[in-house]
């Protein structure tokens, strides 16, 4: 005798939605073991793939200037900043960029201590505000995480993932910086 199903609905999504989701996220993050491209080096990299992640740690070498630069012209937003300006430091390393690593002195020691740290060349294009300076680097956030969305479907398997991880982190942050600690 078969079991009557709930009368309840169900909560959450569906195990097709699921399996839907599933497939598409495994298709856009190039489920590929190896490039097949003649352009290979001996690093298994092609000359694409390594043009791709040096302007996607380009990228976040200039996001961490655009942090640096608010952390020297609005201190008061050091501690909350300096968290996400050490993560895009790190998906620079990630991608083979910024080998270069923040000072210990530049480190805020409280939230509200200036950066140690000389003041990058693009402080003069902070805004004058708190608001108006977290609004500009969540804009830059944006656009970053959009461009390397769009990005990760040219790109072979692992560094499409890699992509897809850094561009999920760039909206985090976007959501910090304009609704997580307001």
């Amino acid at each position: 005798m078969p079991f009557p199903s709930s009368p309840r609905a169900r909560s959450g999504p569906r195990r097709r939605s699921l399996l839907a989701v599933g497939s598409t996220a495994l298709a856009l993050a190039g489920c590929t073991a190896g490039s097949e491209d003649p352009g290979e080096q001996g690093d298994g990299r092609s000359a694409a793939e390594r043009r791709a992640r040096a302007r996607a740690a380009r990228d976040s070498e200039s996001l961490v200037e655009r942090y640096d630069a608010v952390i020297a012209a609005r201190p008061g937003l050091a501690g909350r900043l300096w968290p996400l300006r050490e993560e895009a430091a790190r998906h620079a390393r990630a991608f083979g960029g910024g080998r270069r690593k923040a000072s210990p002195s530049a480190a805020p020691s409280s939230p509200s201590a200036p950066s140690a740290s000389p003041v990058p060349p693009s402080a003069a294009a902070v805004p004058g505000n708190d608001k108006d300076a977290l609004a500009a680097l969540a804009a830059a956030e944006r656009e970053l995480a959009d461009r390397r969305a769009r990005t990760l479907l040219d790109v072979p398997g692992e560094l499409a993932r890699l992509l897809a991880s850094v561009s999920a982190a760039g909206a985090a942050h976007v959501y910090l910086l304009t609704e997580g600690g307001a």
